[in-house]
């Protein structure tokens, strides 16, 4: 059970508390490597900096809460080309108690002994009932706290039980009462994010298929230099419902057609796909902007095969789908551009009870830039993401690879997403080949750096695409 409900929090922002952060800081450069959301793995944390904090909670009493904005200055990786930035913002929620209940050790960060919270125990506040009701009662109520503000959209019942979702994610998530999910995105940008953006806009144009934000969290800069941070979502929770993921290897592992679901998510990737053409702008891609498309790919696949060498006798034959590409361009043919996912993969989907598909989590591929993830791309791009999950799954059941399974379900979604958006990704294949060979080659670096026992999965598609085969 937890504690009794909180009021809405009053406290102020903790302006200029570098006390605060020095005596976190052996504690933080421990705990914050560890944590699966953490973007600057492999390389030392040399120092932190602090954006902003807030106290939500008065550290001097039983239970204090601190909200850090707080930036990890790592060395840059010797990567060409790369622009030197400050370091990487992250959302921390701290909880400070005298000294841990055993429920939440697996939350502590560590004991800390100078500064002004010595003698006390901080720890990961989310999985403590507490903290993450004060978070939704300053959502509840649309608190201002400090620089942080709380804005909804509907109403929000006030006793909702929370829990901490457990599952590694790239950012945090807390359930409250099977009503809610709210996102806490961790490592954090100024600027319009479009994991609330998109969502919203989605929502403005009635589309059933994303659940629509209820509330969100920002942050006001300190310095007003720059744009807001936009720090958490909630939505509906979708209850019951299956990560379509895991569901595509529950059925492949029991020998069961997901053609008929593969089907419908293409459906519903094509209703939110022309949900979001009518909400927002769409732009032509003419020669000028394809060049520079074509431009990044190769230069993508030239630093991977530079850093794989099992991919180098594939890549002249993983050129010619660039230059395919390039070759229409010049030839003045021409693609329409709108708003997508920009990281759609079966894991990024759910299927409800009913039968329902929703797509989750817009926030795109968070190691690109905030500008880059906001761009318009061909719907292809999405396109090409989910059948490359198809693709994963067909290996990942934990018996030998289905490479047939994966051919139906890869029709059926496309002709899913015929059936609503009017055309086959199919009749564009050069530009679906493009595209799928970028991801591919980006799946290679990544297996080979995090998990080189997966490497054989893109591989086996670096070999069909290297070849322009379907």
């Amino acid at each position: 059970m937890s504690e009794a409900m909180p009021e809405a929090p009053t406290r102020s922002a903790v302006t200029g508390s570098p006390g605060l952060l020095a005596s976190l800081d052996p504690l933080l450069r421990e705990w914050l490597p560890r944590q699966r959301w953490f973007a600057g793995k492999g390389r030392p944390v040399t120092g932190f900096s602090l954006v902003a904090a807030t106290e939500l909670l008065p550290a001097d009493g039983k239970l204090g809460l601190y909200h850090l904005l707080v930036r990890a200055h790592q060395p840059l990786e010797p990567v060409q080309g790369t622009v030197p930035h400050p370091g990487d913002c992250y959302q921390l929620l701290i909880g400070v108690r005298e000294a841990l209940p055993p429920r939440l050790a697996p939350a502590l960060i560590g004991h800390v002994h100078e500064g002004p919270l010595a003698g006390r125990t901080v720890y990961e506040a989310l999985y403590d009932p507490r903290p993450a009701e004060v978070i939704l009662e300053a959502l509840r109520t649309s608190a201002r706290i400090g620089q942080l503000r709380f804005e909804r959209r509907e109403e929000i019942r006030p006793d909702l039980v929370p829990r901490v979702v457990t599952a590694e994610q790239s950012n945090s998530s807390v359930v409250y009462g099977d009503t809610f999910i709210l996102k806490l995105l961790r490592r954090v940008l100024p600027g319009t994010n479009p994991d609330l953006e998109l969502p919203l806009a989605l929502a403005r144009e009635g589309c059933s298929r994303v659940p629509p934000p209820t509330a969100w969290i920002t942050a006001e800069p300190p310095s007003g230099a720059e744009e807001p941070y936009v720090l958490g979502v909630l939505q509906p929770f979708v209850q019951g419902a299956s990560d379509g993921w895991e569901l595509a290897l529950r059925e492949l592992a029991k020998g069961e057609d997901f053609s008929a679901e593969a089907r419908a998510l293409g459906r519903a990737t094509a209703e939110v796909h022309t949900a979001l053409a009518r909400a927002l702008p769409t732009v032509t891609l003419g020669h000028h902007q394809l060049q520079s498309m074509v431009a990044g790919m190769t230069e993508r696949l030239e630093a991977a095969a530079q850093a794989v060498p099992t991919l180098r006798p594939y890549a002249p034959g993983l050129h010619s789908a660039f230059e395919a590409l390039a070759d229409l361009a010049r030839e003045g043919h021409t693609w329409t551009a709108q708003r997508v996912h920009g990281d759609l993969h079966l894991g990024q989907c759910l299927r409800s009870p009913s039968g329902q598909w929703w797509l989750i989590d817009f926030e795109g591929e968070p190691a690109k830039p905030l500008a880059e993830r906001r761009m318009a791309q061909p719907v292809v791009r999405d396109v090409a993401g989910m059948l490359r999950s198809f693709d994963y799954a067909a290996h990942s059941a934990g018996g030998p690879p289905a490479p047939e399974w994966a051919a139906a379900c890869r029709a059926a979604y496309c002709s899913g997403y015929a059936e609503v958006g009017g055309r086959d990704p199919r009749t564009e294949p050069v530009l679906l080949r493009a595209y799928e060979t970028d991801k591919a080659v980006y799946e290679v670096l990544y297996e080979a750096r995090h998990r080189p026992d997966w490497l054989p999965v893109p591989l086996s598609a670096v070999r069909r695409l290297a070849t322009g085969d379907s």
